[in-house]
């Protein structure tokens, strides 16, 4: 488990997604945010991101420290998908939520569910 300062890691997570991530997790019972961003293959284009409340960092984690306390682990195979990234939280009525916003991604397929480099 390796942490790592704001300016240094390898996504940045905006003050809104910490807000919601917080509420959330305190919502589900959590005495601690930290959530979890996984990159896999499948979905339509590729790849697709997966994000789930964890209880603590495994040992190979990054570990981002984020406002509102809340702590995202990226797994060192994720690490290269998501540099540059920013998780972000759109509050629209359709299609809102949590987002990633990577600059690296080629293509997003039409359900935002799935990209690809």
């Amino acid at each position: 488990m390796e942490s790592v300062a704001a300016q240094d890691a390898p996504l940045a997570v905006s003050e809104g997604a910490a807000r919601k991530i917080r509420a959330l997790a305190t919502n589900d019972g959590r005495a601690e945010a930290i959530l979890r961003v996984r990159v896999t293959a499948g979905g339509c284009s590729g790849f697709s991101y997966e994000l789930s409340f964890q209880d603590a960092a495994a040992e190979d984690d990054l570990v981002v420290e984020t406002a509102e306390g809340v702590r995202v682990l990226v797994d060192p195979r994720s690490v290269p998908i998501v540099r540059g990234s920013t998780l972000d939280f759109d509050d629209a009525l359709l299609g809102g939520g949590l987002k990633m916003r990577n600059p690296q991604a080629a293509h997003e397929c039409a359900c935002g569910e799935s990209f690809s480099l």
